[in-house]
């Protein structure tokens, strides 16, 4: 069983701590100057109402806990959507630009009540009581990085085994392209296994979106390769800044890109790498040759020959 008393390190207080989340390590498989135009330059990005409905949706999932049981009903979390939006708008004012009328705000209040009234047919938040939520987790690879990530919840079953909850407002993947999602669980995983020294029975994705459950069950070998996996990403992290070459990789998720207007495979510029940022944020000093390589077409594909995917077998992440 997890301690109840089992300690989580504060937050790092400098940023001179190389570290690597799930986010920021699909970020580097899908395009190395997306990694560094948002861990290495730290570039702002707008909000969208979709982010901001994630963000709002977990933010009344976590406090619904806070409620005892036989309390937390469709009501009280739809009761909860408004404060917890000024919460937000207090935090982060820039939230205040997303809609340009009353109705259209309150139009996307009501989706995030729709939302949250899809989880109480997922699960029944009565019948839970969870060990621990919105908890930073993180650990310490030997001659690596950091990992470390927010985990939705963890659940502890009476008999000790462990379940790593984390929601997601969108729809589930299609059948054999849950790699991505199954990643970031088997990270938290495995950071949970390596700190408080028990392996989570189940990792599970609660859909929102279309009322889907994803579940897996973790294996000792499993983490192992994720070991591997891991260190393969941050090695071809490490390669990429030492030589400088953060090239665009372009695909279908282009469209999606807050910085298409800076990357060159659209015509766009890319700033300059802010003077000692590779070295203060991933631990690397640069060599300064970086590469004259060609930008690839869009719809190369992830991994083909010249990315740094496949310098380093960092492509597509595995299901």
């Amino acid at each position: 069983m997890v301690p109840t008393d089992t300690e989580v390190p504060a937050p790092a207080e400098r940023r001179s701590v190389p570290g690597l989340s799930p986010s920021r390590a699909n970020d580097f498989l899908q395009c190395p100057l997306l990694f560094r135009l948002r861990v290495v330059d730290r570039l702002a990005e707008p909000a969208s109402p979709a982010a901001a409905r994630g963000t709002l949706v977990h933010a009344v999932l976590e406090r619904l806990y806070d409620l005892p049981a036989g309390e937390r009903t469709p009501a009280a979390a739809r009761a909860m959507v408004d404060g917890q939006w000024a919460a937000l708008l207090e935090e982060s004012p820039a939230y205040r630009e997303l809609f340009t009328s009353d109705e259209e705000r309150t139009e996307w209040l009501a989706s995030a009540g729709t939302l949250l009234d899809t989880y109480f047919t997922l699960e029944d938040p009565n019948r839970l009581e969870p060990r621990e939520r919105e908890l930073m987790v993180r650990t310490q690879l030997e001659d690596g990085p950091q990992l470390r990530g927010i985990v939705d919840r963890i659940d502890v079953a009476p008999n000790g085994m462990v379940r790593v909850v984390d929601y997601k407002t969108g729809r589930s993947p299609r059948p054999g392209f849950e790699s991505s999602a199954l990643f970031q669980m088997r990270f938290y995983a495995y950071v949970i296994q390596r700190e408080r020294g028990v392996l989570p029975a189940l990792l599970q994705l609660v859909y929102l979106g279309d009322q889907q459950i994803v579940r897996h069950a973790p294996s000792e070998a499993e983490m192992v390769t994720f070991e591997q996996r891991v260190r393969s990403i941050w090695a071809g992290i490490e390669d990429t800044a030492r030589s400088g070459d953060w090239r665009p990789r372009p695909s279908k998720l282009c469209g999606w890109c807050s910085f298409k207007d800076r990357c060159p495979a659209f015509g766009g510029t890319a700033p300059e790498v802010p003077e000692g940022a590779v070295e203060l944020v991933l631990g690397v000093v640069p060599s300064g040759s970086g590469s004259a390589a060609p930008i690839p077409a869009v719809g190369t594909p992830v991994g083909a020959v010249g990315s740094p995917a496949a310098a380093t077998g960092s492509g597509p992440l595995p299901a």
